[in-house]
């Protein structure tokens, strides 16, 4: 079966059994709490994908230990699930994957605006506004501050990426530059 259809199948059904348990926004903080870990800590995500290294119990341990705190119960139950179907190395991208979609069910999307310095809260203010305007949704906006993009800005929600940033703009002209120059040599 391909892993996309799998991770979004599981990443669902945890939606749904979330909500039904009434425990949604727990699981959701507790996930991107496991998402993080797995990402930041070497070695961890790729304990959970040695399939004879580490025995199964011993992942789900791993991934206790990585919340930092006792483990709501539909997430804790949805691990052992994962690890009795044997798709436990799978649980970073099922988590993200989960994430994502609870948040949209909730009326919340993820964006990101990538700036030289601090944005005014004024400026988030109307990004929000912008986005709620044209989505109905809230944003939830993470600040990431870059002075590689010399200036200007970059927002990126979903599948729509604008990137107002002085070196794009610079990259842009240098492709122009070098497309006629080619020409005329």
């Amino acid at each position: 079966m391909n892993t996309g259809i799998v991770i979004t199948r599981y990443a669902r059904a945890l939606v749904l059994y979330a909500r039904e348990t009434g425990q949604g926004d727990a699981v959701c903080a507790q996930a991107e709490k496991l998402c993080r870990a797995l990402t930041q800590v070497e070695d961890l995500e790729r304990m959970m994908l040695a399939q004879d290294v580490v025995p199964g119990e011993k992942k789900v341990q791993l991934l206790r230990a990585a919340a930092g705190e006792p483990l709501v119960p539909p997430l804790e139950r949805f691990l052992q699930l994962l690890l009795t179907n044997g798709r436990i190395g799978l649980v970073r991208l099922i988590l993200r994957d989960f994430v994502d979609a609870y948040r949209r069910s909730i009326g919340i999307r993820k964006a990101r605006l990538t700036t030289v310095s601090a944005p005014s809260e004024t400026l988030l203010e109307r990004l929000r506004a912008l986005v709620k305007a044209q989505t109905g949704d809230e944003a939830d906006i993470e600040v990431t501050i870059n002075p590689d993009i010399i200036g200007g800005f970059v927002f990126d929600i979903d599948d729509y990426l604008l990137d107002a940033s002085v070196s794009h703009q610079l990259d842009l002209i240098r492709a122009q530059f070098i497309e006629r120059n080619r020409r005329i040599v």
